[in-house]
């Protein structure tokens, strides 16, 4: 009797190691690759500072533009020239409000400013001038924006499609007709929805 509780409960416990290796495994698993990149960024952050001489918020920000910019469709990775890290080309801006009027409105005490080459995947293109723009209170990163190329080709594409649907929707419909229709449309919908429910 005893013998049979204790066997059983050796096997719950297997279950529930086998179950526990499951969810664990994938942990494991993205961990060092979580590694991998912050060690790869303070290395690239000490490259810039030890062998191009950058200042240490410059060298910070233009690493994770580099990340950043190796993420896109088209970037494949960033080349930041010599003179880059120069105060002609980078800077270091006190700012002491908002990053931006967006949704990075969190406040600033420094705006780091700094330019690179975005190779292109495609070897027929030209690289793409990227600008990093990354805002700090002390040493810690809290906001970022960079021209990313792809976004504005996406805006271009959609805005024809959204003036010609106004356009054709309906010519010089009234401000009535067009309420009517929505309220319409709107009740339609409430009906087909209330029927649906009915049947479920």
């Amino acid at each position: 009797m005893d013998s049979s509780k204790f066997s059983r409960r050796l096997r719950q416990l297997a279950g529930l190691l086998a179950t526990s290796a499951v969810w664990v495994m994938p942990l494991v698993a993205t961990a060092p690759a979580h590694a991998d990149t912050i060690d790869q960024r303070n290395e690239l952050i000490a490259h810039f500072i030890n062998d191009m001489h950058a200042d240490p918020l410059v060298a910070d920000c233009a690493a994770h533009g580099s990340f950043v910019a190796s993420t896109s469709t088209v970037v494949d990775h960033v080349d930041f020239p010599p003179e880059a890290f120069d105060s002609a080309h980078a800077e270091i801006t006190p700012w002491h409000q908002p990053f931006d009027e967006g949704k990075q409105r969190t406040t600033v005490d420094n705006i780091v400013t700094v330019e690179g080459q975005g190779i292109p995947r495609e070897t027929s293109h030209e690289p793409y001038p990227l600008k990093f723009r990354c805002g700090y209170v002390g040493t810690q990163m809290l906001a970022f924006t960079w021209n990313d190329p792809v976004p504005p080709l996406k805006a271009h594409t959609e805005r024809p499609s959204k003036k010609s649907k106004r356009r054709h929707g309906g010519g010089r419909a009234t401000g009535h007709t067009s309420k009517s229709a929505v309220k319409h449309s709107g009740t339609k919908k409430k009906k087909s929805s209330a029927k649906s429910g009915a049947k479920h």
